[in-house]
């Protein structure tokens, strides 16, 4: 295929606005308020309707979101997992033309598997909702893919709605994001609305890639996973130059040297090929043992003389921000959850993992995840595919701690923070959040914002209906439960997207819990000296009401190194001595309360 005739193109959209096929839970569920609002189910998608089109996927193989494969991403309706597809299409001037799909997670999580997806392309679907608009993940994806200079074809899904308005939604985008709109296209993948159009606006629009097959081999992974048999299959675009079956390649910046003994395309099934040049998309097998030998984003290139001196741009490798133990039920599952560990890591090479004892769990491990969507995933993962039963203590986030000495240390386990006396300051991981919201829930967003020391930057309204606010804000505030108050204040409306923008110091101490006097490492956290009382108040309250009773006395205390800010004690279990005095005089029972405390002093004594 000559490369003039080939397109490579990625979707932008936001959760259920029509990207990926799912039968969605119609509800958004929140911790606090049993307050739910119901969506409109995507039924049909962009992606399946558009393999359908092109003859790619039978009707008879159509299964709902077809492209994602596991089972959360069909019960979620979210993409996690990047896949392609390279489709055949005979556009209106009579030429046959090859469409490489590259489906992407939309959400903030993923943000950097995002990036390298869409430096793989020239051109992007813009998919918004007819009836909801703009949404905050969807502006964030959109300036990536602006800053990687692609064509950016905005698509109106789902205008057979009822409450479909595309005129405002037209507006909305381009004010918000400043794309012309004046010739967006209708569509609705339900219906197979305007997909001749999609089709024929990508093939129209979107640039093809240059023809550089008299370079040295340079191709970007942008994404990878690991088979049973096979070891790790690598999902590339060439850049430069042609890659060849048998070829032996070099990761230019792991280093790693492999040979290629399996090429193909994927079509979306995988099908063999010998050869793939510049612009084609596809994937190799090489034996590789390991998903961290062959990282997103990484270059590949021959090995020996004929390689390429300069990898392509944009490499980093990926940092967990959010960490949190997980402890097995069960202490002899610990052997299985490290075997289950190192599995989902053979896949995922952003999962960190190291072994944590605690006095009150027993052994487990110290995860780091790339956010609360991914430490959720992997957790749910392990309880399904596993059948692990499992304990998760509260996620942190990364701190910087610089010592007496000068020396700086990082910590996400509160457990592992300095003493007082050897720290000077505690430095905390901020980010620039931005929520997009009806501008009737404004009031409630400031003033969750502000409950979460967030310092207020910017407010801008889009229309007259919504508005965008802009905050700094702790990372250890974004983190727990700020997303589910967000969305019960805002009666899920609200959409929201955080960036992280560095480290500033704090006032923060560690807030330990003790049990009987003995510290329980897992319950301690690093909070703010003014939230020290309200968290630790909440923890002994609510452990007082699980510990049950013993034949003793148990204080459950909350303390900043010596200093108790909160405490609870359970009583201990006593006899019932008034049991039998059911009638009679108040004077009986006086009288056997009396005894029980006398023979309580003849036995102390």
């Amino acid at each position: 295929m000559p490369v003039s005739r080939i397109r490579n193109f990625s979707i932008i959209a936001h959760i259920d606005h029509g990207k990926a096929r799912a039968w969605l839970r119609a509800a958004v569920q929140t911790r606090r308020r049993a307050l739910t609002r119901t969506r409109t189910p995507a039924q049909s998608t962009l992606a399946d309707t558009l393999l359908l089109r092109t003859g790619t996927l039978a009707e008879r193989d159509a299964t709902a979101q077809f492209l994602d494969n596991m089972d959360l991403e069909r019960e979620r309706g979210i993409t996690i997992k990047l896949q392609a597809a390279r489709m055949h299409y005979t556009a209106s001037d009579g030429q046959l033309y090859v469409l490489n799909l590259i489906d992407t997670p939309g959400h903030v999580d993923f943000s950097y598997e995002v990036s390298r997806s869409l430096a793989a392309c020239e051109g992007a679907l813009l998919v918004v909702d007819a009836s909801q608009g703009v949404e905050a993940q969807t502006v964030a994806n959109v300036y990536l893919a602006l800053e990687g200079d692609l064509e950016v074809i905005p698509v109106l899904n789902k205008i057979d709605l009822p409450g479909a308005e595309p005129d405002r939604v037209k507006a909305e985008v381009s004010t918000v994001l400043g794309l012309d709109c004046s010739t967006a296209i209708l569509a609705s993948a339900k219906q197979r609305i305007g997909i001749d159009d999609i089709l024929e606006s990508i093939v129209a629009r979107v640039p093809p890639p240059a023809d550089t097959s008299d370079r040295p081999l340079r191709a970007l992974i942008f994404d990878s996973y690991y088979d049973s048999y096979r070891g790790v299959v690598v999902l590339f675009r060439v850049v430069d130059g042609v890659l060849r079956r048998g070829d032996s390649v070099r990761m230019m910046n792991t280093g790693a040297t492999h040979e290629v003994v399996e090429l193909g395309v994927m079509s979306p099934g995988q099908k063999q090929v010998s050869e793939l040049g510049p612009g084609e998309v596809g994937y190799f097998a090489a034996s590789i043992k390991a998903v961290a030998d062959a990282r997103v984003g990484d270059t590949v290139t021959l090995a020996g003389s004929g390689g390429a001196e300069e990898p392509l741009p944009g490499y980093a490798q990926a940092q967990p921000m959010v960490f949190c133990g997980l402890f097995p039920v069960d202490a002899d599952a610990y052997g299985t959850l490290r075997e289950s560990l190192g599995r989902l890591q053979l896949n995922d090479a952003a999962l960190r993992f190291e072994p944590e004892t605690s006095s009150a769990m027993g052994f487990g491990f110290r995860c780091g995840f790339l956010g609360l969507l991914h430490m959720e995933i992997v957790q749910q993962r392990l309880e399904r595919e596993y059948d692990l039963d499992l304990i998760t203590t509260a996620p942190s986030v990364v701190y910087r701690v610089t010592c007496m000495d000068g020396s700086v240390v990082t910590c996400d386990n509160p457990s592992d923070l300095p003493g007082a006396d050897r720290r000077e300051s505690i430095a905390e991981p901020y980010v620039r959040l931005d929520v997009l919201a009806p501008s009737e829930y404004t009031g409630a967003i400031m003033e969750l914002a502000q409950e979460r020391r967030g310092l207020y930057k910017n407010i801008s309204y889009i229309t007259e209906q919504r508005a965008t606010l802009s905050y700094e804000l702790p990372l250890a505030e974004v983190v727990t439960d700020f997303f589910d108050e967000l969305k019960s204040r805002t009666r899920g409306y609200a959409s929201m997207e955080y960036e992280f923008i560095g480290y500033r110091e704090s006032d923060l101490v560690l807030l330990e819990v003790k049990i009987n006097g003995d510290t329980c490492d897992p319950l301690a956290v690093i909070c703010h000296r003014d939230k020290a009382y309200n968290i630790g108040k909440g923890l002994v309250s609510k452990l007082k009401e699980l510990i049950p009773r013993q034949q003793f006395q148990i204080p459950i205390q909350a303390a900043i190194g010596s200093r108790v800010i909160a405490s609870e004690k359970i009583s201990a279990m006593r006899k019932d001595v008034l049991a039998k005095c059911y009638g009679g005089d108040i004077s009986r029972k006086k009288k056997a309360c009396a005894l029980c405390k006398w023979a309580a002093v003849c036995i102390w004594h």
